[in-house]
C-alpha cells in the first residue's frame, strides 16, 4: 500500500509541527514532540476544502458526524497532489475556497457548523472557532464581545516560545431583528411571542450562546445554587458547578470560569450576620470596560442548605474532603465544594482581632469604603474593587493623620499608608483611632518597618493655644515694632510702658470733644484713651486700647508724648540706657524715626483741638 507524506504540517490551532500522511485507508497526523496521533478513517471523510491561511495553505476535511479537522502548512504546489489523492482514495473533490484580502472591517457574519465566518463581498475574511468561545457579553446596546479560552488556562506554564493569542473580539451589530416562532435566536424566551422585535446585537448574542454552548454546557451538573448574592460584580447569579468549571448565570451576563483559573479562595466573616466567600481569578472576568479579578459572594450566616452531589462514590473519592450529602450552612457547602473541585486551600481570618472582636476594620481607600482584613500573609481590602497586598511585598507602613484638621475628626481617626517594595503606595483613611494599637501590634508581629507621624492630642491642643497667642502678638505689633507678648513690665518695653502708665486720674475714658470729633464708637474711645492713659492710676498695665492705638494712630503718640516727659521723671524705675535730650524727644520716637519733623510742645487746649482731628485723618487715610 502506497503512502504519501507531507512534512511540517500543523493540526488545528496547535503550535506543534508534525507529519501528515495520506493512504487508501485514510489520513493521519503525528506530532513530532509528544507524538500525538490524529487518524481519519476513509469511511468518515465526506468533503475537503482548500484555504489560504496565515500558515500557508490549509486542508479542511469534513467528517460524517458533522465534525471537521484542519491541517495547516501546505505549500501552493501541494494542491494538485492532494486533489489527485483525495479523488483517487476517497472519491472526494478538493474545493478551493476564495478568501478576501480587502481588509474591510464591515461585512456579514455566518455560523457555519462550529465556526463563525465573517464574510466580505461573499468571501471569507476570517473564521472563529465557536468551541473556543468562553463567554459572550453585550457591551452596550449595539456591541457584542466574544471572549476566548486561553490555552494556558488549564494549568500550563507559559513558554518563551509560546505564540500570541487572541483573547477577545468585538462586533458592532446595529439595527433590529424580528424573531419568528421557533427561532433559535432568543430561544430562552417564550416562543409564543411571534414576530417580537429585538435588537440585532441581542439576536447575535443569543445565537453565539447557543452554538458555542455557553448557556447549555455539555457535561454533568454536579451542584447548583440559585440566586446567590454576588457583591463584585454586583447582582444575583445562579451558580452551576461542573467537574472542570463553574457557570455563573445572570440576567445580562453569563460567565464560564475554569477551576484551574482560580488562584485563591478566601472565607472571611463580614459581620455577625454575613460571611464573604471570595474567588481570586488569574484571568479576570469582564463587564464592559471593567475587569473583575475577584468574585465576592455574600451569604447569611444562619442560612442552611441541604444538597446532594450528582457524582458517583468513586468520583467523590478522587477529591479531598468532598462529601456526597451536605446539610450545613450555605457558605460551608459552597466553600467546601469549591475547595475540593478547584484543589485550592481556603484562606481564613488570622489571629488579628479588632477592638470589636472582628478580623477586619472599616477603612476608606480614596472615596471607596470597605473592610480591611489583616490576614496571616496578606492585607486584604474588600470593597467594590478588592485589593490584595502581600506582607512580603511591604516595605514600610506609616501611621498619620494626613488630610485631617485639628479637631474632633483628627482625634477620632488615623490614616495608614502602605509602601510596597515595588513602588506603589496605598493610603487607607478614616480608620477608628481605637484600632491603632491592634494594627500596630499586628504589623510589629509581622516584623514590618513602621513609622509614626501621628500628633498626640495634647500637642494638638497646645498647638491650637499657641496659634491664638501668635494672633494676639500680631495684633499688638505694627510696622517695625517688636511684638509685645506679655502684659506688664518687660525690660525691653519698660520705657514705652512708662509713658503710658504714669497717670493719676481717669483711666483712659473718652472726653467729650474727642467723642464728638472722631464720631464716637470704639475708634474714638481708643484714640482718647491713648492720651488719657498718661493720667491713669494703675501702673504696670498695658491695655488693649493702647495696642490698637499704636498700630493705627502713630500721630497721636507724637502729640500725647509731648506732654508726658515732665511726668516721666517721677517714675521710680526709669531706663538709664537712653538719656533724654529734651522734653520733646521721646524714646519711642528714637526707635521709630519719622520722615517729618517732630512737633513742638503745644498747649493743652490746642492739643485737645488738634489731636482728634489728626486721628480722624489718619483713620480715613
Amino acid at each position: 500500500m502506497s503512502t504519501t507524506q507531507f512534512d511540517k504540517i500543523y493540526h488545528g490551532l496547535s503550535p506543534e509541527v508534525g507529519k501528515f500522511r495520506v493512504a487508501n485507508s485514510g489520513m493521519a497526523w503525528k506530532g513530532e514532540e509528544n507524538e500525538k496521533v490524529v487518524a481519519l478513517p476513509s469511511g468518515d471523510i465526506k468533503w475537503a476544502q482548500w484555504f489560504r491561511v496565515a500558515r500557508n495553505f490549509q486542508l479542511r476535511v469534513g467528517l460524517k458526524d458533522r465534525r471537521r479537522e484542519t491541517f495547516d502548512g501546505f505549500m501552493r504546489e501541494d494542491h494538485d497532489k492532494l486533489a489527485s489523492l483525495l479523488k483517487q482514495y476517497f472519491a472526494v473533490a478538493l474545493e478551493v475556497k476564495d478568501v478576501t484580502f480587502k481588509g474591510w472591517n464591515w461585512g456579514v457574519t455566518d455560523i457555519q457548523g462550529q465556526d463563525l465566518a465573517f464574510l466580505v463581498s461573499n468571501k471569507t475574511a476570517f473564521e472563529l472557532p465557536l468551541n473556543q468561545v468562553a463567554n459572550s457579553n453585550i457591551a452596550g446596546k449595539t456591541e457584542v464581545s466574544l471572549e476566548f479560552a486561553s490555552s494556558l488556562s488549564a494549568g500550563k506554564k507559559s513558554s518563551r516560545n509560546a505564540p500570541d493569542e487572541m483573547t477577545e473580539i468585538r462586533f458592532y451589530v446595529p439595527g433590529t431583528h424580528v424573531r419568528t416562532r421557533g427561532s433559535d435566536a432568543g430561544s430562552q424566551k417564550s416562543d409564543d411571542e411571534e414576530g417580537e422585535e429585538m435588537s440585532a446585537a441581542q439576536a447575535f448574542h443569543d445565537a453565539i450562546k447557543e452554538k458555542a454552548e455557553i448557556g447549555q454546557v455539555a457535561g454533568d451538573l454536579v451542584l447548583s445554587f440559585e440566586e446567590v448574592l454576588v457583591l463584585t460584580p454586583r447582582g444575583r447569579y445562579d451558580l452551576d458547578m461542573f467537574i472542570d468549571f463553574l457557570r455563573l448565570r445572570g440576567k445580562t451576563y453569563d460567565y464560564k470560569i475554569l477551576y484551574s483559573s482560580i488562584s485563591k479562595l478566601f472565607l472571611l466573616p463580614k459581620d455577625d450576620q454575613h460571611v464573604l466567600f471570595i474567588l481570586g481569578l488569574s484571568t479576570p472576568i469582564r463587564q464592559g470596560q471593567t475587569r473583575y479579578q475577584y468574585l465576592v459572594m455574600q451569604f447569611a450566616r444562619e442560612e442552611e442548605t441541604t444538597a446532594e452531589l450528582n457524582m458517583s462514590e468513586e468520583d467523590i473519592a478522587k477529591y479531598d474532603k468532598l462529601k456526597k450529602h451536605y446539610e450545613d450552612p450555605t457558605f460551608e457547602v459552597v466553600s467546601g465544594v469549591f475547595r475540593a473541585l478547584s484543589k485550592k486551600k481556603i484562606i481564613g481570618s488570622g489571629a488579628f482581632q479588632s477592638r470589636g472582636g472582628h478580623p477586619g476594620i472599616k477603612a476608606n481607600f480614596k472615596a471607596v469604603q470597605g473592610d480591611l482584613f489583616m490576614l496571616e500573609k496578606y492585607i486584604f481590602f474588600v470593597s467594590k474593587q478588592p485589593m490584595l497586598i502581600e506582607l512580603s511585598d511591604i516595605h514600610q507602613c506609616v501611621f498619620s493623620r494626613v488630610g485631617a484638621g485639628v479637631g474632633a475628626t483628627a482625634a477620632r481617626t488615623f490614616d495608614l499608608k502602605i509602601i510596597t517594595k515595588g513602588g506603589p503606595e496605598f493610603t487607607f483613611t478614616s480608620i477608628n483611632k481605637e484600632e491603632h494599637e491592634p494594627v500596630e501590634s499586628y504589623l510589629k508581629d509581622k516584623k514590618i518597618k513602621l513609622k509614626n507621624e501621628m500628633v498626640p492630642d495634647v500637642d494638638l491642643l497646645a498647638a491650637g493655644a499657641g496659634d491664638s497667642d501668635e494672633e494676639m502678638q500680631s495684633v499688638a505689633s505694627s510696622g517695625d515694632e517688636r511684638p509685645r507678648p506679655r502684659v506688664g513690665g518687660d525690660d525691653d518695653d519698660s520705657e514705652e510702658d512708662e509713658d503710658f502708665e504714669a497717670s493719676s486720674s481717669d483711666e483712659g475714658s473718652p472726653t467729650e470733644s474727642e467723642s464728638d470729633s472722631s464720631g464716637g464708637g470704639v475708634t474714638a474711645s481708643d484714640a482718647s484713651g491713648d492720651r488719657e492713659l498718661a493720667k491713669g492710676s494703675k501702673p504696670k498695665k498695658l491695655s488693649k486700647k493702647k495696642a490698637k492705638t499704636k498700630e493705627k494712630g502713630s500721630d497721636d503718640e507724637d502729640e500725647g508724648e509731648d506732654e508726658k516727659p515732665k511726668k516721666a521723671a517721677a517714675k521710680p524705675k526709669p531706663k538709664p540706657a537712653k538719656p533724654k535730650k529734651d522734653d520733646d524727644a521721646m524714646d519711642v520716637d528714637d526707635e521709630k524715626p519719622r520722615p517729618k519733623p517732630k512737633p513742638k510742645l503745644k498747649s493743652t487746649t490746642k492739643e485737645d483741638e488738634d489731636g482728634p482731628v489728626k486721628k480722624k485723618q489718619k483713620i480715613s487715610t
